[in-house]
């Protein structure tokens, strides 16, 4: 690991000296083009940010695990131990909302923005409540360099100053064996202040004195060129030991003195370090983009060319743009608009662009289940739907029923049949193809109050019932209370109420109950009758006009058995009056 340049001062109380009234730094460094600076001395957040803007920078933002390291690395020399230092972040005069905090919590870089991919805060925090007032943070040191929030008007130990530059040099390199041979040395400056000889990078604008060569050196970027590097105003090399003499191709050191080299078909230019072809100069001068050169018996002759996108205008330099829209075929499978050097394909209303296609949207319907229809919803919901006088069956929004709300409804009759109609459950067919209410209540199917409704009906549970209080389509109880009789079955079958109790002191022997007329018997002597009204009724429909059809099905509720017997008499009845 690379030592941090220590920039210390002696101890004024140690010398008896007043305090200094500006904090002091103690150390800095860069990595690439950013470089950091530590300063000691008791601060408040925007006393350390003044200090900071007065030299060009700011304070420092720790977005990475990379700049943490470089914390700890200014850390590790004499006097970093025990600091608790200012960084860059602070919380916006406004409070934040709790659930969009991220990892900064609500606290925002000095720089404006709260871009980050590290935090290490000391504490957990609430992320619940929101911050508010003039909070700022520190980093406390040493240890792991843990993030806690303090007043910002609270001094501080110390802070850290960031600075930012367009490009950067690496150190000098000197030639092996000569630095030692002729004791040579190099102290470095930075535009923010910082000197020494031990530095990472340095950027734009620094300063590196070479001694005992008398050489000054400058980190700069010439014209035409991208990386930054070490040169002089002054023309010539300087001492080759030293970063090559800044020659571009070769250094010459013969006879106490130096120069630079240069290849057979190149000349040295003004700045008596760079050489050049002849054919560069006009290419460089000349061509808009690039320029091929010409053969080497030809040197002078060279060629123009344009980047992709451009075409050689008349005069053979210049680059003028391309329409690629205008190319037939078009580049682009529906609109082509055209831009610098490019262009950029479009799609018309209602179509996406998929993998440099234009595709019509995938309906959502395709491939749905519903029974009747569907409906899109979207570009990704669908709704299923039922034809009139049908309904989605609860629980299963993919399948209809038939539905009726009202006292009759028109029934759901075959169009290649007519006379084979249905009705929603607990209607009946009527004349024609009219589906009417059934009215349970006439049937009494309700021991107490009884209210009909579209399609089904209502019992009231009187206080003579055991299911006193509640509603539903039967008042008695499912099982009675008490258990099976002794010797088998209860002799009042099912849905008898039991007899009441009497509580006395003494038990008395219970009256002999008269024994009712079994249900099956009952049922029984039904059924012979609807058999003989079934076959009148066969014979009577056999002489009806539309022979051969035959009579619509019925579909309608059935709560018990007793119910389909009276629904059956009531049409017989109905049948025998029109006749």
């Amino acid at each position: 690991m690379l030592r941090v340049l220590l920039l210390g001062v002696l101890a004024p109380a140690g010398l008896g000296l007043p305090a200094p009234l500006e904090p002091q730094p103690l150390g800095s460094q860069c990595v690439e083009q950013d470089c950091f600076e530590l300063f000691r001395g008791p601060a408040t957040f925007d006393a350390a940010s003044q200090v900071c803007e007065r030299l060009q920078g700011h304070l420092m933002t720790v977005r990475s695990s990379v700049a943490a390291d470089v914390i700890s690395l200014l850390l590790s020399g004499e006097g970093g131990d025990g600091l608790r230092l200012w960084i860059g972040l602070q919380l916006p005069p406004d409070c934040g909302d709790p659930g969009h905090r991220g990892s900064l919590r609500g606290f925002q870089w000095v720089t404006g923005d709260n871009h980050t991919s590290y935090s290490r805060w000391a504490r957990p925090h609430d992320n619940r409540a929101p911050l508010c007032g003039a909070l700022c943070v520190a980093v406390s040191a040493p240890g792991d360099l843990a993030w806690e929030e303090e007043l910002c008007a609270k001094e501080a130990d110390g802070f850290l100053c960031e600075f930012n530059f367009a490009a950067s040099c690496r150190p000098l390199t000197v030639k092996p064996g000569a630095a030692a041979a002729a004791g040579v040395s190099i102290t470095y400056s930075t535009p923010f202040g910082a000197r020494g000889a031990d530095f990472q990078a340095l950027p734009l604008g620094s300063l590196a004195v070479v001694a005992p060569l008398g050489v000054e050196l400058e980190c700069t970027v010439q014209p035409g060129e991208a990386e930054a590097r070490w040169g002089r105003e002054e023309p010539g090399a300087w001492a080759c030991s030293v970063e090559g003499g800044g020659c571009k191709h070769a250094c010459n050191a013969s006879a106490g003195a130096w120069s630079c080299l240069c290849p057979d078909d190149a000349a040295l230019q003004t700045d008596g370090r760079s050489c050049a072809t002849p054919a560069e100069h006009p290419c460089h001068e000349l061509c808009e983009h690039f320029c091929v050169p010409g053969f080497p018996d030809a040197p002078t002759n060279y060629t123009c060319m344009c980047e992709t996108g451009y075409r050689l205008a008349a005069d053979q330099h210049r680059c003028e743009d391309v329409d690629d829209c205008m190319q037939v075929p078009s580049p682009c499978p529906q609109t082509c608009v055209n831009t610098k050097g490019g262009f950029q394909c479009h799609c018309f209303p209602g179509f996406e662009m998929v993998d440099g296609e234009c595709v019509e949207p995938v309906d959502p319907c395709f491939g749905s289940d519903c029974e009747y229809q569907c409906q899109p919803l979207g570009q990704s919901n669908y709704l299923c739907i039922c034809a009139e006088g049908f309904a989605p069956i609860p629980g299963a929004p993919h399948r209809c029923q038939m539905f009726c709300n009202q006292t009759s409804c028109p029934a759901d009759c075959d169009p290649h049949n007519p006379a084979i109609c249905r009705c929603p459950e607990g209607y009946i067919l009527d004349e024609g193809s009219i589906c009417m209410d059934i009215n349970e209540c006439d049937n009494s199917y309700c021991p107490g109050q009884c209210h009909n409704l579209p399609g089904t009906y209502k019992c009231i549970c009187g206080p003579d019932s055991a299911l006193f209080g509640p509603t539903g389509t039967d008042c008695y109880p499912t099982k009675v209370s008490g258990g099976d009789l002794e010797g088998g079955e209860e002799e009042g079958g099912s849905g008898a109420l039991p007899d009441s109790p009497t509580p006395s002191a003494t038990p008395r022997p219970s009256p002999t109950p008269q024994r009712p007329l079994h249900s099956g018997v009952l049922v029984g002597i039904s059924i012979a009758s609807l058999s003989l009204v079934l076959a009148l009724l066969a014979l009577l429909c056999h002489l009806r006009k539309k022979q051969g059809a035959s009579r619509a099905e019925l579909e309608y509720k059935c709560g018990v058995p007793a119910k389909e017997v009276v629904l059956q008499h009531v049409e017989t009845e109905r049948t025998l009056q029109k006749l």
